[in-house]
């Protein structure tokens, strides 16, 4: 049993990963790109690297990475690597795929927006990078490069993964000057730097949300019984006394997930119709199946 939910588990996060590289890349390749705009990151490197001596950006994305996965297999383990390798691969092929169909008789990206709109493909662009990357990292994934950095000081502090890969693609953001020769293109760096890190953190900030469920019910047993077994998640019983009957009863305390939720009622119902149920939002959830609790 615990091998098949292991094995669904690992199939979503890849499928889930797949779809965010597809996002990452197709944003990267059909509205930064076309624009000459620079994100932070490899391909920020990379994008750099591109205009200023003409190496292709897949090429250089593949061995920069190379060197970070190196670095990945000592500080994150080989789970966390087996994914990054994923990543990597994948969006190397999907940033040479989406040139090699969309690039014109002259070798050229097409502006899709029209020309002149810059910001557009800024917002836009950002938007999707900012959703692909948080999906990758929701499911332990990475795409490589400053990734990798931002999940190491991650898994030994409490700090935001949006605002470390802000801190350290600053500098790559700011080295476009040097290849473009103007600041409207580095500004335009950090405004997707800023719109990336805001989708990331949300889109990771709501796959974390957890409720807590209250339950009163006379068949608190089975309740208890099948939200441990069938859900697996872990269940707390809290003796209580109703003020108006006077009698003993029993509270089922269950923490879970926000998307489990609909779950948790479906069961309480089928068990209880009658059954009271409270679910509240909760801030943070650390412990065993949740949040590590990471402080300084």
């Amino acid at each position: 049993m615990n091998t098949n939910i292991t094995m669904k588990r690992n199939i979503k996060d890849y499928l889930t990963i797949t779809f965010g590289l597809i996002l990452y890349a197709l944003a990267f390749t059909v509205f930064l790109l076309p624009y000459k705009l620079t994100t932070g990151g490899v391909t920020g490197i990379a994008t750099i690297i591109y205009y200023s001596i003409g190496l292709e950006i897949q090429n250089v994305y593949f061995v920069v990475n190379v060197l970070f996965l190196l670095i990945a297999l000592k500080i994150l383990g080989l789970k966390f690597l087996m994914k990054t390798i994923y990543a990597v691969f994948v969006v190397t092929f999907l940033l040479w795929f989406f040139q090699f169909i969309l690039k014109d008789a002259n070798g050229e990206l097409p502006m899709l927006l029209g020309p002149g709109q810059e910001f557009m493909a800024t917002v836009i662009g950002a938007g999707m990078l900012g959703f692909g990357i948080g999906l990758v990292f929701s499911c332990g994934g990475s795409t490589g490069g400053t990734d990798i950095i931002a999940w190491t000081i991650n898994k030994y502090k409490d700090v935001s993964l949006g605002r470390m890969m802000m801190y350290c693609d600053i500098v790559i953001i700011s080295s476009c000057y040097f290849v473009f020769h103007d600041w409207k293109r580095v500004l335009f760096g950090f405004c997707i730097l800023f719109i990336m890190s805001l989708v990331i953190d949300y889109v990771i900030n709501s796959a974390r949300q957890s409720v807590q469920f209250m339950i009163f019910s006379k068949k608190h047993d089975e309740i208890a019984e099948g939200i441990n077994t069938r859900i697996h998640r872990g269940v707390t019983l809290l003796d209580g006394v109703g003020w108006y009957s006077k009698e003993n009863i029993k509270v089922v305390v269950v923490m879970a997930k926000k998307t489990q939720s609909l779950e948790i009622f479906r069961l309480v119902k089928d068990i209880d119709p009658h059954a009271f149920i409270s679910q509240s939002n909760v801030v943070g959830v650390y412990g065993e199946g949740f949040d590590k609790l990471k402080v300084k």
